[in-house]
This record gives C-alpha cells, sequence and structure tokens, in this order.
C-alpha cells in the first residue's frame, strides 16, 4: 500500500499547441459560419442567424460562393456534415438550433432529399465514417445513427478531469475529434472514446473581424486530408486561415504549469496538493487551465 502511494503520479498537462499559418484566403465577412466541411476540393459551409441561414459551396482559395441553398425564415443554421456516398450521391446534413430539425442535401446540387427530426439544440455536426457526432452547447457528445439519426450513445467532453461545457462546431478526423468552444480562441482534441481533451490548440494568433460583434467568435474548423492541413474561420470572419500544428510526444508543461518533484506523489495521493492521479504521467501539475 506504501509502495503504491509513493508511485502515485499527477498526469502529465494536456498540451498547448500554437497553429501554423500556412496561408490567409478571402472568406465571406457576412458568412455567420456555424459549419465548415471539406471535400474533394471544395468547401462546405452552414450559415447562421434566422432569415439568412443557408447552406452553400465555396471556392476555397477564392472564398467565392459557388452555390447556395437559404433555410426556411423560420430556421437557424447550425452544424454541417459531409456524408459519402454508399450507394447514393454524397450527402450534407445540416443542423438547426432550436427548430428539431435536421436538413440532408444532395452535396453536389445542394437539394433537399430528407429531414431527420431530434430533441434538444443543435450546435455542431461531423460524421466519422460510421456515425454522426452532435453537440448541443453543453459538455455532452451524442453519437447518432447514420441512417436515420437515431441516438446510439453519448459522452461527457472533460479537461483535467472536469467537464468543459459550450462544446460548438465539430471536426471528425481519424479517430479523433476537433471541437470549437463558444466564445473562445480554442480548439479542442478530443478523445471520442473516453471525452477526455488531448490537446488545445491556441487559435488567439488569428485575426478575426476588425470591430468584431460580440458573437463573432471562432467557429470552423474542416480537416483537408490531402494537404493534411486545417481551414479554420469564425462568425463573419473575412479570412479563411490554413494551418497546420503538431501535438509533439511528451510535451513539455506549458506556461502556467509548474514541476513536481517526483517525491511529491503520495501528497497527491493524499489529496493534499491539488493534481489529479487517474491515470499515469509524469510527475508534473499544471497550476492553471489551459
Amino acid at each position: 500500500m506504501l509502495a503504491a502511494i509513493l508511485l502515485a503520479t499527477v498526469p502529465a498537462p494536456i498540451p498547448v499547441v500554437q497553429p501554423q499559418v500556412v496561408s490567409t484566403r478571402p472568406h465571406d465577412p457576412a458568412a455567420f459560419t456555424q459549419g465548415l466541411e471539406w471535400a474533394d476540393g471544395v468547401l462546405y459551409e452552414s450559415t447562421g442567424l434566422y432569415g439568412s441561414s443557408t447552406v452553400r459551396r465555396v471556392d476555397p482559395h477564392r472564398g467565392e460562393v459557388l452555390d447556395s441553398a437559404p433555410l426556411p425564415a423560420g430556421e437557424f443554421g447550425e452544424g454541417l456534415a459531409f456524408v459519402p456516398g454508399a450507394g447514393v450521391a454524397d450527402r450534407l446534413v445540416q443542423l438547426t438550433w432550436r427548430e428539431g430539425v435536421a436538413h440532408v442535401y444532395d452535396a453536389s446540387s445542394l437539394a433537399e432529399v430528407g429531414t431527420y427530426a431530434y430533441d434538444g439544440e443543435g450546435w455542431g455536426l461531423c460524421f466519422d465514417g460510421a456515425r454522426f457526432v452532435m453537440s448541443d452547447g453543453t459538455a455532452v457528445l451524442t453519437f447518432r445513427d447514420r441512417s436515420d439519426f437515431s441516438v446510439r450513445g453519448q459522452i461527457e467532453v472533460t479537461l483535467d478531469g472536469a467537464p468543459l461545457g459550450l462544446l460548438n462546431e465539430l471536426e471528425c478526423v481519424g479517430t479523433e475529434l476537433y471541437a470549437n468552444v463558444w466564445g473562445e480562441r480554442r480548439v479542442l482534441r478530443i478523445d471520442p472514446a473516453t471525452g477526455a481533451v488531448t490537446a488545445v490548440i491556441d487559435a488567439s494568433g488569428l485575426s478575426g473581424p476588425p470591430n468584431p460583434a460580440t458573437d463573432d467568435v471562432l467557429n470552423g474548423i474542416a480537416h483537408d486530408e490531402e494537404a493534411g492541413t486545417f481551414l479554420l474561420t469564425g462568425k463573419r470572419w473575412p479570412s479563411l486561415y490554413e494551418v497546420q500544428w503538431t501535438v509533439p510526444d511528451g510535451a513539455e508543461a506549458p506556461a502556467g504549469c509548474r514541476q513536481l518533484p517526483a517525491a511529491a506523489g503520495w501528497l497527491v495521493a493524499l489529496g493534499v496538493l491539488a493534481g489529479r492521479s487517474r491515470r499515469s504521467g509524469r510527475s508534473r501539475h499544471c497550476s492553471t487551465k489551459a
């Protein structure tokens, strides 16, 4: 027992990295971006606000709107997911905020081909190749069936063991999940199997509108698999940023973190220190959350 206490360690702090800008591209400064998807060289975007919500195809280099379909005036567009065709044409699925309906479109024509119904609010949406992942502004992500949008499970997202709410736009990338946090200039990398945040991308260096309104926040993540880069933008942002980042293995503690001596592990196990020891890691503790 004593040996177990002495060997107890605090978890390694969550790495915080800054995106490197590869290119800066024009983006419609009137687009209230709610969802962003990249597929086959085309950028798909969902925009919000009552009376002006749309789903659109956008030239990812010039920012030109190639095609657009409006939502009913009484609906507020939200998250967007691209679903590759499996015996049918490629599809787009667009959430609405409080209307409880998801619109299904043919991706090439933007013609509506169906709808899904759901309870609660719709915020972010992505498709991981087998199922949808949906956010509703809380710390809980819901997994939904690809065929009928029924609920197949849920998971709570945590940062340093604490639930993290206001999850917004989502992007599924392989076995990882990325999320915007409403009102913040950071993107979270999440393990969808556990809900744990595994990295924080600090996007505070990206410029938004020159005179932003309160809701002109970072919101929009798309992954260009071929280039190995991400596209980031925000609500009414004039720019779309192509960025890349690397989360190093064994990353050093970010600013605001202090390193504990190994001998302090037993104090952590006894609860004398504030760190958690739920999973093995180095004897380091971040004194402030990322």
